[in-house]
């Protein structure tokens, strides 16, 4: 398996953190902020929000799963992304594919694009409950997966391959899960002249959550571990 790809789809998805999907968080664990009202004092010369807080952009990745019969699933979620090198951690509230990844224990994740924003809208907004034939609605179309128990949705064009190896409950009846992927495969359309991902041959979107929009991953504006030294070199000198 390329490490490289591997890398790159993670540190896409980290960097992806629908809000389509309603969502909810697990309580703080610590007891002493339970029960304690929080006395919250503004920021002098900013404008202060104190509800609804959301971290933006978020991701717009696309969970697959398998039902009990067999049929392919797909939705649309956010609160999630890279934990670890080879992890993927997200969060839902009770959904079709909620009852899925219990069932089969895997998933499997791709990205939402420029190219396909409509469909992967329709399966951020259309439960799988009351659609269970929504991958199909959509035109879209799925292979079983060769490693995990998901299905590879074949429009989509990097996908992770996800395992479960930890499933916390959440009140409500949802889920925070966390994934290990064991492979990814791309689409030699989206690959550069070396083999790598190119994102934007990818076109991936993030959801804006502030104004309930998506949004193309912008252009580069610096390289990772080095436009920073502009910094540190000048100290030196």
């Amino acid at each position: 398996m390329n490490k490289q790809l591997i890398m790159s789809a993670m540190i896409l998805a980290g960097a992806l953190a629908l809000g389509a999907c309603s969502q909810k968080a697990e309580q703080p664990t610590n007891t002493n902020q339970q029960n304690e009202p929080t006395e919250v004092k503004d920021v002098e010369g900013r404008k202060n929000f104190r509800q609804d807080v959301l971290i933006t952009p978020q991701p717009a990745i696309m969970i697959a799963t398998y039902d009990a019969e067999g049929r392919p699933n797909v939705m649309m979620a956010a609160w999630g992304g890279q934990i670890g090198s080879r992890e993927i951690n997200f969060v839902l509230s009770p959904h079709k594919t909620t009852d899925n990844i219990r069932l089969k224990q895997a998933f499997t994740v791709s990205f939402a694009t420029k190219d396909d924003i409509v469909q992967s809208d329709y399966f951020g907004s259309v439960s799988g409950n009351d659609t269970p034939d929504k991958v199909a609605r959509a035109g879209f179309t799925a292979t079983k997966s060769p490693n995990v128990d998901a299905p590879i949705i074949n429009e989509y064009k990097l996908t992770l391959e996800c395992r479960v190896v930890e499933l916390a409950e959440t009140d409500g009846g949802g889920a925070r899960v966390r994934g290990e992927v064991v492979n990814m495969s791309a689409d030699s359309s989206i690959l550069d002249a070396d083999g790598n991902i190119d994102i934007d041959k990818l076109q991936p979107v993030v959801f804006e959550s502030t104004r309930r929009a998506y949004r193309v991953m912008g252009e580069k504006v610096g390289d990772a571990w080095g436009s920073g030294k502009k910094i540190s070199d000048a100290q030196v000198k």
